[in-house]
């Protein structure tokens, strides 16, 4: 499992690396499930499917205090609301994959670790300011295969601080 989490996150760097659009990086933070999670966020516009404000977001973090994980979502700007005159805002959703190391309990409430991997959705908010600091708040639904802690189905609203540049 560390060999395919190592290929992946390398594969996905790759991909970011190769193409020269504005990014941003910080954290995430906020409730999964029931239990906090916590990562470090990668954030990179990309410039496929002939429009110019989809972008990457990529994290490496903790999931429930009893694990980690990484994420990969591919974001479709929706809406670039006018709310303010200063700064921008960013309506986006989009679809991603989970994989990940975990502890929790079985059915038959037996303490196990294993691998995870899963698909995701997400549906934000974002508000780049006229200096480069992004927030940003999102709700991420997430279906996990083996289901791990008795559970197949996960969910959470977190927020986001990232230094855009």
């Amino acid at each position: 499992m560390k060999k395919i989490t190592i290929i992946v996150v390398a594969m996905l760097l790759g991909a970011v690396a190769a193409v020269a659009q504005p990014k941003a990086i910080g954290v995430r933070g906020g409730l999964f499930g029931n239990a906090f999670n916590g990562e470090i966020s990668y954030e990179h516009w990309l410039t496929i499917f002939d429009n110019d404000y989809d972008f990457l977001e990529a994290e490496l973090g903790v999931f429930a205090n009893n694990g980690f994980k990484a994420t990969a979502m591919y974001n479709f700007t929706l809406a670039f609301p006018e709310f303010t005159d200063r700064g921008e805002w960013a309506l986006y959703a989009g679809p991603g994959a989970v994989v990940g190391y975990g502890t929790g309990v079985n059915k038959d409430g037996e303490a196990v670790a294993a691998p995870f991997f899963g698909a995701a959705a997400q549906l934000g908010m974002e508000y780049t300011f006229w200096f480069p600091l992004q927030l940003s708040v999102d709700f991420r639904p997430t279906f996990m295969l083996p289901a791990l802690m008795n559970r197949t189905n996960w969910y959470g609203f977190a927020l986001s601080a990232r230094y855009a540049f």
